[in-house]
């Protein structure tokens, strides 16, 4: 069987696509797959380093408001899907998968075009543009939450099957994690991050919690800023002599399942890729939806964590930080509710997801 990913630019699209391909992988380990993105920083940083190849076609997001910049967009499409026909042309799989964003575009059309079997998936509660307008060539699609059923005509075409995650997120060891990350076992970690290249509102949170607890002793903080805040932050915290020892400040979180595990609670966005592995790892969450989203989509995904007990859910506008500050220091008292919201988390996860969509697709990809 032979199989292209495809889906990026983000991590909230790239780390999907690597899900389902490792579950073809764990349960046919001859199964050939290749990875069909754009070839972006973050895409020739992320999939290789998971062992699969990586083969970059033009592409480009759709700008709506101006005529010219759409029209490029178009000329960009096409010119990817004559680079995705060449390479499948060698490859000949029998299956292509994607993960949505403009990325998977030209991909897609190129391997419908071929014969391939193609199947998508929807992370969001709100689907994006590029999965709903290449729905109509899918014989599948897998969607990450309930509620984006009402975007896809299809009937029994539309298939939830929750967000796959990493099998590396399953049945961690808080303990053994934090002993290889050099984290006092007893300590109260407290994770911030605002995904891959970061956010505003996530850094002011991050940088009031690292000002709160630095050189607390019973304390470990792990903040990932993004690429795009990391410079501008850390230059200027180090002007200013702050470096206490229970602080971790990266750019990017590569180590995710480690350091998710060992946290005890997490303040994060809530995209679906970040709301799946936080409720996988069953870890506590304070979500701030981000507002700059279509539908306030990200709302709904927190909420589906919280309705069950697993989350809080703090609104961006007025004293963010302060409101995730007093949340934090409330379940600093009740270390008893920590717990109970572990176990909420993880009646939220989406334990089966990658097996439902393997296992549709080999029941269907021939049909």
């Amino acid at each position: 069987m032979k199989i292209v990913l495809t889906g990026g630019a983000t991590g909230g699209h790239i780390y999907p696509a690597l899900a389902i391909g490792d579950a073809f992988r764990r349960r046919f380990p001859d199964t050939e797959i290749i990875y069909i993105a754009s070839g972006s920083p973050m895409e020739q940083s992320i999939i290789p380093d998971h062992g699969y190849e990586l083969y970059g076609v033009s592409t480009s997001p759709l700008d709506r408001r101006n005529i010219r910049k759409a029209a490029g967009t178009a000329v960009k499409t096409l010119k990817g899907r004559r680079q995705a026909l060449r390479i499948m042309k060698k490859f000949r799989p029998d299956i292509v998968i994607g993960t949505g964003s403009y990325v998977s575009v030209p991909v897609v059309l190129a391997g419908h075009s071929i014969g391939a079997a193609v199947y998508l998936h929807e992370q969001n509660g709100y689907p994006g543009v590029s999965n709903k307008v290449l729905s109509r060539y899918a014989k599948k699609v897998f969607l990450g939450f309930e509620a984006a059923r009402e975007y896809f005509p299809g009937g029994d075409k539309i298939i939830y099957s929750g967000n796959p995650v990493r099998n590396e997120f399953s049945q961690r060891n808080r303990a053994e994690d934090r002993k290889t990350l050099g984290i006092p076992e007893d300590d109260l970690v407290i994770m911030v991050f605002g995904g891959s290249l970061g956010s505003e509102t996530t850094n002011e949170t991050g940088e009031a919690i690292a000002r709160k607890y630095a050189g607390r002793k019973g304390y470990t903080v792990l903040w990932g800023t993004g690429s795009m805040y990391y410079d501008e932050i850390t230059s200027r915290l180090e002007s200013e002599g702050f470096a206490p020892d229970n602080v971790r400040i990266s750019a990017f979180i590569r180590n995710m399942p480690e350091v998710l595990s060992a946290s005890d609670i997490t303040v994060s966005r809530s995209g679906a890729l970040s709301t799946a592995e936080i409720t996988m790892v069953g870890r506590a969450a304070v979500f701030i939806p981000s507002p700059n989203v279509t539908a306030d989509h990200q709302y709904y995904n927190a909420k589906a964590v919280a309705d069950k007990g697993g989350a809080f859910i703090v609104r961006e506008g007025g004293d963010t930080a302060g409101e995730v500050l007093n949340i934090i220091d409330s379940l600093d008292r009740d270390r008893d509710q920590i717990r109970a919201m572990e176990e909420a988390s993880l009646s939220a996860a989406p334990v089966r997801a990658a097996d439902i969509i393997v296992d549709t697709i080999l029941e269907t990809y021939r049909d």
